[in-house]
């Protein structure tokens, strides 16, 4: 990789230094700016713990470090809220048939990527075929939550485009909202992977543009002056009013944080929860979006033992206190688990009966399993021993706390926990859904349309069959069908929350808390930032005072 320009380096030194007497005043959060009342101009410097090992567009817009920079350099087809409600963006509007298997789209005009291509009809097809297929001879990977029931798109004129699925796709126009789904220039489309891990020669439509990079080190954006096609449901569509942000990599939590305190930097990414209380108190601004998608939890492989016993999986759902979770990891900005997905997302129904804290029912499930409590407290069962082996998510900076606690939960029921913990690339290598050593994946996973769930449980169109079912459970793959051939929202909900409880009931996923993967530390300075359904913020509309 070569570097681009210096590095805008915060030394070690400088992030320890701490300022007295800040003057702090409390920001409106999530306000979007108005041209005709703030003075454009500023920059910020956006703290990170990681920046990833690849930029390759397809294999990197759905990670929860590069996002952020994509979020900016690149626009979307429809734009998405916190609360799940989909409008207009590039696809100034759109069409579908009754029974949801095509979809018309009219773009808006004079639409540029930044290397003069225009955002057309053409170039939609091309993004919308390769976040279907990916192109994995080049190792370009294609858009998980992408429909697969995709068959083709077709350019009418230069700004219409209609799209075809091989089945009922209701989820096709919010998940165009989804973090993976950024526009790129049809040029970089077809460069090989090795020139698109080259993020200075990417090319996207959006407010910013890549002025510098350096690998693990720094991303620096600057405003794109000819934008004027903005999302309007963000109350502003010209230039950005910020000169640039900086996305500067620093691993240490209390370093970021360190740095916006002394004014060194404005954004610290990934705080700690315990200092979210002081940190408030002190004025800054504090901000726990919830995104759309799943909740955190442990997604169970019923293919290792014991866990394709539903008794042991039932007394695992029972026996995890996910109150104390709270209390005692988190502040109350974070919210109990109601299903598997988020409270927030369009679809989501209550099932806080099922997820009850209940030892004493654990203890019964696990005897009448034949599971026997030893000397020291640990169940054996035919001379194996009731053992859970966790692998804490580095997605998630609380994770390994989580882990301890459910640790001393579970061991009282007769449990012995295994945690280990790796770095985010030995864990990608290494932790999969299913796998063979891996009886419980945590699961941290975003997603915009609640009908893509039933499909990404199941191995259904190359689904990733969470919980390792295959074609065992034919009630589960029923409802994943109804889901997927509803023709409207109406006909979709109750089967929605017919499977969200029996997946529940039958152990598959151990709901821990509703997750704030993201949780951002902001100087008073920063007005107008915007947080979108996946919990991304955009400083688009954001403002910096002097």
């Amino acid at each position: 990789m070569t570097e681009r320009f210096s590095s805008p380096s915060l030394s070690r030194r400088r992030l320890l230094m701490t300022t007295a007497g800040l003057a702090i005043t409390a920001p409106v959060v999530g306000a979007a700016a108005s041209a005709s009342t703030v003075r454009a101009g500023g920059s910020i410097t956006f703290l990170i713990d990681s920046l990833g090992d690849s930029w390759i567009p397809n294999n990197s817009a759905i990670s929860s470090f590069q996002g952020h920079i994509w979020g900016h350099v690149t626009d979307k087809l429809v734009y998405v809220d916190a609360d799940g409600k989909v409008s207009p963006w590039i696809a100034e509007h759109w069409q579908q048939n009754d029974n949801a298997t095509e979809f018309t789209l009219k773009l808006k005009s004079g639409v540029t990527f930044s290397d003069g291509t225009p955002l057309d009809a053409a170039a939609v097809v091309a993004n919308l075929d390769i976040w279907y297929a990916g192109r994995r001879s080049d190792r370009i990977n294609p858009i998980g939550l992408f429909p697969k029931t995709y068959d083709r798109a077709e350019a009418v004129d230069a700004a219409t485009v209609k799209v075809f699925f091989k089945a009922p796709t209701l989820g096709f126009i919010p998940t165009l909202g989804y973090h993976g789904s950024i526009l790129i220039s049809p040029k970089t489309i077809a460069q090989p992977s090795a020139r698109q891990a080259d993020l200075g020669k990417t090319s996207g439509s959006g407010p910013f543009l890549v002025e510098a990079w350096k690998e693990g080190d720094f991303v620096r954006l600057v405003k794109r002056k000819d934008y004027n096609w903005g999302p309007p449901a963000v109350g502003h569509t010209g230039p950005a009013f910020l000169d640039s942000i900086t996305y500067k990599l620093v691993s240490e939590p209390s370093l970021r944080v360190s740095a916006v305190q002394a004014g060194q930097a404005d954004v610290a990414y990934n705080a700690s929860p315990q200092e979210l209380v002081s940190l408030k108190a002190a004025g800054f601004t504090i901000a726990t979006p919830r995104y759309l998608g799943f909740v955190n939890g442990l997604a169970i492989n019923t293919r290792l033992e014991p866990y394709n016993d539903v008794k042991v999986r039932q007394a695992l759902q029972a026996g995890i206190n996910r109150r104390e979770i709270i209390d005692t990891v988190y502040t109350p900005d974070w919210k109990l688990a109601t299903s598997f997905i988020q409270s927030n997302v369009p679809g989501a129904t209550d099932h806080s009966a099922l997820l009850a804290y209940d030892p004493a029912k654990a203890e019964k499930l696990l005897d009448a399993a034949g599971w026997a409590k030893g000397a020291d407290g640990i169940r054996a069962k035919g001379g194996k021993q009731l053992v859970l082996t966790l692998h804490s998510n580095p997605y998630l900076g609380t994770a390994k706390a989580i882990d301890e606690l459910i640790a001393q939960q579970l061991g009282k029921i007769g449990w012995r926990v295994i945690i280990r913990s790796y770095d985010v690339v030995t864990y990608g290598e290494r932790v999969k859904f299913g796998g063979p050593a891996v009886p419980a994946y945590e699961v941290t996973r975003s997603f915009i349309d609640a009908g893509t769930v039933a499909s990404i449980l199941t191995d259904a169109n190359n689904g990733e069959n969470w919980f390792a079912l295959g074609e065992s459970d034919p009630k589960i793959n029923a409802l994943r069908d109804k889901i997927a051939t509803a023709g409207t929202a109406e006909i979709r909900a109750p089967l929605l929350d017919e499977l969200q409880k029996y997946v529940l009931e039958q152990g598959y996923f151990i709901p821990r808390t509703q997750i704030v993967q993201r949780i951002y530390v902001q100087s008073p300075k920063i007005k107008g930032e915007i947080y979108n359904g996946i919990a991304y913020a955009s400083y688009y509309t954001a403002t910096k005072s002097q």
